[in-house]
């Protein structure tokens, strides 16, 4: 029997930018490290994603040193603190250069930091609408999945969870019904595992990667963002209408499983992953 690995570790710095590939990663309080600290919001300070502004999946992300490199189409780079916490406090450990500001993901209100007026053209040009990038620092609350975990768990920008498990055999199994296959990118997904049947992870309760283990917590529901494109920013009906056929329940299409760690700790590609 083949073991069960992690074929795929992935961090989307920005949330509903293009995700990064990883080899290795810290998971933190809130998840993977940097995995969705920073947010684009409009100007009342309410989340924008792929859902309405597809084009996002054009905005690249690169971590260089200390800085987190942003680029677009027929844009400059725009570079912007990788520890915004870090490039400001003074010796007085007070935050002086970012405006701080209440944002709103799925109802759930917590502090942001803009990061600036340049950052906040930069967003507003590509977008073609105003808006602002912010950041999540520490000090700011979130509880997973709007408290139903207690406080202790807190997540950081992502929909609601802190993490995102699919396995390779479920995408293989959801392309063999589809005429044209798609990418994993279209379901943004934490951690990706192979040498598992096609929708293996619906039956975990948890599971241990490498030293770390986590509680299967919730199947997770899709939305419009699937049907995005990734590499062009285009939308279409699929992959969501064929899921719809076969992975339809509750008013829901349910593809992939959210967790939340147990433990602080390191996972790698590579690590294999025992069902508990």
């Amino acid at each position: 029997m083949m073991p069960i690995i992690l074929s795929g570790l992935f961090i989307y710095p920005i949330k509903s930018a293009a995700g990064i590939a990883i080899e290795q990663s810290t998971i933190t309080t809130r998840g993977l490290e940097y995995d969705r600290r920073w947010m684009v919001v409009g100007p009342d300070g309410t989340f924008m994603t792929q859902r309405k502004f597809p084009k996002m999946a054009l905005i690249t992300v690169k971590i260089q040193s200390d800085s987190l490199v942003v680029q677009a189409p027929d844009m400059e780079p725009l570079v912007v603190p990788l520890k915004p916490e870090q490039s400001v406090l003074s010796e007085y450990e007070e935050p002086l250069a970012y405006d701080k500001k209440v944002v709103e993901v799925w109802g759930d209100r917590c502090l942001g930091w803009s990061m600036g007026e340049a950052v906040r053209s930069w967003f507003s040009d590509v977008l073609k609408t105003p808006c602002d990038l912010v950041y999540m620092p520490d000090t700011s609350k979130r509880s997973v999945d709007h408290g139903k975990f207690g406080d202790e768990n807190q997540v950081s920008f992502a929909d609601a969870y802190p993490f995102l498990l699919i396995s390779e055999a479920s995408l293989d199994d959801l392309n063999q019904r589809l005429d044209q296959p798609v990418l994993m990118n279209r379901f943004r997904p934490n951690l990706v595992v192979s040498g598992c049947d096609g929708f293996a992870e619906d039956s975990w309760k948890s599971i241990q990667v490498g030293n770390v283990s986590f509680q299967v917590s919730k199947p997770c529901s899709r939305c419009v963002v699937t049907t995005v494109d990734q590499s062009t920013g285009n939308r279409s009906v699929e992959p969501l209408k064929t899921l719809a056929t076969y992975r339809h329940w509750d008013g829901q299409i349910w593809f992939g499983q959210n967790l939340i760690h147990e433990a602080l700790g390191k996972i790698s590609v590579g690590d294999r992953i025992q069902v508990l």
